[in-house]
């Protein structure tokens, strides 16, 4: 996989690439929107904390197909508040620590969730080697 970064335009806002070359050939996952709930249904307080949940959630999906964060392309998030995105980004920073090609990523505020209590939703996709 390829990063794209084309030089006529602005560099990415943050640790993310404005695009991702996968090649023909590559198994593929999509994840469902993850919120931040553990598996014992605790919900932990913050955007930060919820959003590092959401990203075990992802990573435990990933893991059964044998993939992992430097497997991924592509990575949607959504917040509820303006003022959560710092706390997603410095979970989603702190997920892809370490991965050398960044995948495209994208951040939404939304009006909300299912319960009040659900600051953040995170998906991905990822390519890997069959």
């Amino acid at each position: 996989m390829r990063s794209l970064g084309p030089p006529d335009i602005r560099p990415p806002f943050a640790a993310y690439s404005h695009g991702v070359e996968v090649p023909a050939g590559l198994r593929w996952v999509c994840t469902s929107g993850q919120l931040g709930l553990t598996k014992a249904e605790e919900l932990p307080e913050g955007a930060y904390a919820q959003a590092v949940q959401c990203l075990k959630n992802c990573a435990a999906i990933l893991a059964e197909a044998g993939m992992g964060p430097a497997d991924v392309v592509r990575i949607n998030a959504f917040v509820t508040d303006r003022a959560h995105m710092a706390g997603y980004m410095r979970a989603r920073d702190e997920w892809l620590a370490g991965v050398t090609r960044l995948p495209a990523s994208t951040l939404v505020i939304v009006s909300g969730f299912t319960r009040p209590e659900f600051l953040v939703e995170v998906e991905v996709t990822a390519a890997a080697l069959p």
